[in-house]
């Protein structure tokens, strides 16, 4: 900007020479003054008016990126437990243990993959056996509708040191199709034995509105049992929400629900949708952090570097306490982990 001049104004010169007070001068006499402005020496010239919006564009920028940063939060750095994951052959163990000991994972829990996988029983005790301090093995169940898999189940869980029952498929829509009843009675004496065993049982689910108020039933009828929901039902979160509200006896797991694959809490990059951040941090007793791994793809150890990463990215977007429940205490308490 350029500085303007100090002359007096024009009219008050004129207002001076006329007053009786002041001396009279001759028009151009020696020691006469000089009305002429003084001359002024410019400045430097200020920058140019597209440099200074350059300017504060990039500060806005840089102040958006901190604030950005900031709000998203440092990734969570604490222990964490992998709620939900299944082997897809008898190998694939050795690389998960590598990967949670490059990501301070301290245990897995090992389901069936419902019935599809036959061999899911010998692979999982294989697995334990030879990672005993870091595997939780569940007992898988094929058939909830089988009357005769509730016994079965008792008499395994009184020799074994399974912790858990599942995945139980109830209800699955895309690469198969299956609709069971929640409120099938096989289904309510396998939760009968679930509950005076003290172990949860993990079901995939698939919400809808109706599926959601059979659940809402099954739940209600055994209030002892607690359900494991699986990759949150798939959501909404205003449904996953109602369901949490009325059932005391239900938890979330939110395996599943990554950057590969829908619907998911975050991009791989992006942040935690903001609706389940808040049904989370409104519930932080009753969600668990799972990774689910189950394809020979996602046992790669770039992927499973990738997915961990991811994991401990969105966990460090909710409040530290809450980060801690989800990724640990809350499947520590529920899996009996000393």
């Amino acid at each position: 900007m350029r500085r303007s001049g100090s002359a007096t104004p024009r009219s008050t010169t004129s207002s001076v020479m006329r007053s009786s007070s002041a001396p009279r001068f001759w028009r151009g006499g020696r020691g006469a003054p000089s009305l002429r402005k003084p001359h002024v020496v410019p400045g430097p010239p200020g920058p140019p008016a597209s440099s200074c919006a350059l300017v504060i564009t990039v500060a806005l920028l840089v102040v958006a990126f901190v604030w950005g940063s900031s709000a998203a939060g440092a990734e969570y750095k604490g222990p964490l437990i992998d709620a939900h994951s299944h082997l897809p052959n008898a190998g694939a163990i050795d690389a998960y243990v590598d990967a949670m000991k490059r990501h301070n994972v301290a245990k897995v829990v090992l389901l069936g993959v419902g019935g599809v996988q036959k061999d899911d029983p010998a692979r999982i005790a294989a697995a334990a056996r030879t990672y005993g301090d870091r595997v939780i093995a569940a007992l898988p169940l094929p058939d909830p509708t089988d009357g005769g898999a509730a016994a079965r189940l008792d008499a395994e869980l009184a020799r074994s040191t399974a912790r858990a029952i599942g995945e139980v498929h109830l209800r699955q829509v895309g690469r198969r199709t299956i609709d069971r009843d929640p409120g099938d009675p096989a289904f309510g004496k396998i939760l009968d034995v679930a509950a005076r065993r003290g172990v949860p049982v993990v079901v995939h689910y698939e919400l809808t509105d109706v599926a959601a108020t059979a659940l809402d039933r099954a739940l209600a009828a055994h209030r002892k049992a607690t359900l494991v929901l699986a990759h949150a039902g798939e959501g909404p979160p205003r449904r996953v929400e109602g369901l949490l509200t009325r059932n005391p006896n239900l938890v979330v797991d939110l395996s599943g629900m990554h950057f590969q694959r829908k619907p998911a809490l975050a991009s791989e990059t992006g942040p935690l949708d903001p609706a389940w951040k808040a049904l989370i941090e409104a519930f932080p007793d009753r969600f668990l952090m799972g990774v689910d791994v189950w394809a020979p793809r996602l046992f790669e150890p770039a992927m499973l570097d990738r997915l961990f990463t991811w994991t401990r990215r969105v966990l460090g977007e909710l409040r530290p306490d809450v980060a801690e429940r989800v990724a640990y205490r809350n499947a520590a308490a529920l899996f009996r982990v000393e």
